[in-house]
């Protein structure tokens, strides 16, 4: 294993997820687009765990169980209704997060990098508002 999977696996991971329930309903999408966007780009630990995620099973492991732990409870707050439409939401929104991040600060495609925070918070934070709002 990759010294850098091997720590990617091993290293604790905290998101620093926001309080939100000051929020409107409205913004609490877009908040959290905003709040990963500066994760991603101030923590290379984060980069790294995703960079070997990608072709490093424990790695993916450690992503899986951080998204789980952390992300999972928070959208089940914010939705209520039944675990298994909460744990869906939850699954929709890390593919947003995970998606934009790896095409903004992996592949740096550039359409992804060219947008301003302010654009992808909009875009992205729409459709993460959608995935929390959903039935």
């Amino acid at each position: 294993m990759r010294k850098e999977a091997l720590f990617a696996a091993a290293a604790e991971f905290d998101l620093r997820l926001p309080d939100v329930g000051h929020l409107p309903r409205a913004a609490v999408g877009p908040a959290l687009v905003g709040h990963f966007l500066e994760r991603w780009e101030d923590d290379e630990a984060l980069m790294a765990l995703l960079r070997s995620a990608v072709s490093n099973e424990p790695a993916a492991d450690r992503m899986r169980s951080i998204f789980a732990s952390q992300l999972a409870p928070l959208v089940a707050r914010l939705r209520g209704g039944s675990r298994a439409a909460a744990a869906a939401s939850a699954g929709l929104i890390a593919t947003q997060i995970l998606g934009l991040t790896l095409c903004r600060y992996v592949l740096r495609l550039p359409p992804v990098v060219g947008l301003r925070e302010a654009q992808i918070v909009e875009q992205v934070g729409a459709t993460v508002q959608r995935y929390l709002d959903a039935d």
